[in-house]
């Protein structure tokens, strides 16, 4: 039996990795290196662009994921994790080709959110115009019991995308400001809760120490959490068949 490790796809884009990363370590309850989760990334940024690939003005980043998922499989990853919500939109097309199963990144931060608040309430959802049109939020929150509020098309493209593509050229402040400000929209509308659905918000906003931090999920955070729930139960399997 091999033993647990998990896999992490990731390069989308590289800050959000190495976030998703730290915040791993910080939610795992270790006292010694030994017992902090053991991972296997793949951080390749050269794939496609996932935003584009969705608004039909760009090639399918698939063969990219897929290849990323056969090397972490051959790596030896008996978990796997993609560390960003809009490639999740080929969830179910990379889920077919992995021989181990992969975390969903939207199950990760309904299970914190339902930690946090009582269905029925109202949630915003701060995501790519990809992620929006993929359903994968709408479809597990109205599961749940809450009700979804989100950008408008005009908001998505003055705020949200424009303050995507801030933080990936390093301007993280500019994108943060505009950030806030489609955070500030779904408040207005009456979102008790945001849920950051892009693993590049967390980044932006927490560099601005946005007012809003202490209503939001960060959908890096929720996913680091189930990866250690992971971690710990395999691990505590192991331990019991061996005893």
């Amino acid at each position: 039996m091999k033993k647990p490790l998990v896999g992490v796809l990731g390069g989308m884009g590289p800050l959000a990795t190495v976030d998703f990363l730290g915040k791993l370590i910080e939610e795992t309850p270790a006292e010694i290196d030994q017992e902090h989760v053991p991972v296997v990334v793949w951080s390749v940024p050269q794939l496609p662009d996932r935003q584009k690939a969705l608004d039909e003005a760009g090639e399918s980043p698939l063969p990219a994921l897929i290849e990323g998922i056969d090397r972490l499989t051959d790596a030896g990853a008996t978990r796997i994790v993609v560390a960003c919500n809009t490639a999740h939109a080929w969830y179910d097309a990379l889920s077919a080709r992995s021989p181990v199963p992969i975390l969903h990144i939207v199950d990760a931060v309904v299970a914190c959110l339902k930690i946090e608040v009582t269905a029925p309430a109202r949630v915003g959802v701060l995501a790519t115009r990809g992620t929006l049109a993929s359903g994968i939020y709408q479809t597990r929150l109205a599961r749940e019991g809450f009700d979804g509020l989100f950008n408008t098309d005009e908001e998505l493209d003055a705020l949200f995308k424009p303050g995507c593509y801030s933080v990936k050229r390093g301007e993280i402040d500019a994108g943060g400001r505009l950030f806030e400000r489609a955070a500030a929209a779904l408040i207005d509308r009456g979102a008790t809760r945001l849920i950051l659905a892009c693993t590049e918000i967390p980044i932006a906003l927490e560099r601005i120490r946005s007012r809003h931090l202490p209503v939001c999920i960060d959908s890096n955070r929720a996913l680091a959490k189930a990866c250690v729930d992971y971690w710990r139960g395999a691990t505590m399997h192991s331990a019991e068949k061996t005893s």
